[in-house]
């Protein structure tokens, strides 16, 4: 086997990842396979970081539009949504054999430990999967800001965002058949062209402290193996 270019990466996976397409909440299944795709990762020798969204059960800017409840408090019910899928994901990791903590932005001390920098880094070395939940701990931020943060303080060498399509797009694939799919991108096209790969304050993160970037779809088998090994797969941001 080719040996791995990338030797600690941030894996940031959506919470739709953690239900069917247009579903809610967890199903076990679809659970049970993004535990696996990480464990494989794991076993090439990679150090894992994992940042989980929320949106399986609540995204906070968009509750907060659709209800009487103010964006800061939305953000903070999505946060809580993210510790769900956190704990979720731990035990499922553990009950095959992966040793995993979780670790969030907000303080629930009686399900995940606090976020420290150290601590995480120290999971890591000792070969522990590194859930991190909570996302920033603030309002107004988004988890893909999280990764780039996360990414940026743990001195990962790739962040994947783990998505259902097969990377960054000229337009929506889902609406147009012939939106042309990126080999790979530079940071700046990316906020130029407004393409909703992260959010633009993700992407400016990701530049300053040039952490590349490789959107792809999760459930084709065998992907973050690939792109872990410096394979072309999904697109490249740089």
């Amino acid at each position: 086997m080719s040996e791995l270019k990338y030797k600690r990466v941030l894996l940031k996976i959506s919470g739709e990842s953690f239900c069917k397409a247009g579903g809610f909440g967890i199903d076990g299944e679809q659970l049970e396979s993004v535990a696996d795709k990480i464990i494989q990762a794991h076993k090439l020798g990679v150090q894992i970081a994992v940042v989980v969204g929320g949106g399986n059960f609540l995204r906070g800017q968009t509750f907060s539009k659709k209800s009487h409840i103010p964006r800061h408090t939305a953000d903070y019910m999505g946060m809580l949504a993210t510790v769900i899928n956190a704990c979720a994901l731990q035990e499922t990791l553990e009950m095959a054999g992966q040793p995993t903590r979780v670790l969030s932005a907000i303080e629930v001390s009686a399900i995940c430990e606090p976020f420290i920098r150290r601590k995480a880094i120290k999971h890591l070395e000792d070969g522990r999967v590194a859930i991190l939940a909570g996302g920033t701990g603030n309002p107004f931020f988004s988890t893909d800001t999280c990764a780039a943060l996360r990414a940026s303080e743990l001195d990962a060498n790739l962040i994947i965002k783990a998505t259902k399509v097969d990377g960054v797009y000229d337009d929506d694939p889902n609406k147009n058949p012939n939106a042309k799919l990126f080999d790979k991108i530079s940071y700046h096209d990316v906020l130029s062209k407004n393409l909703r790969v992260m959010d633009q304050s993700a992407i400016s993160l990701c530049s300053e402290n040039n952490i590349p970037i490789i959107v792809l779809n999760i459930f084709q088998k065998g992907n973050i193996i690939k792109a872990l090994m410096g394979e072309k797969i999904g697109t490249l941001v740089s």
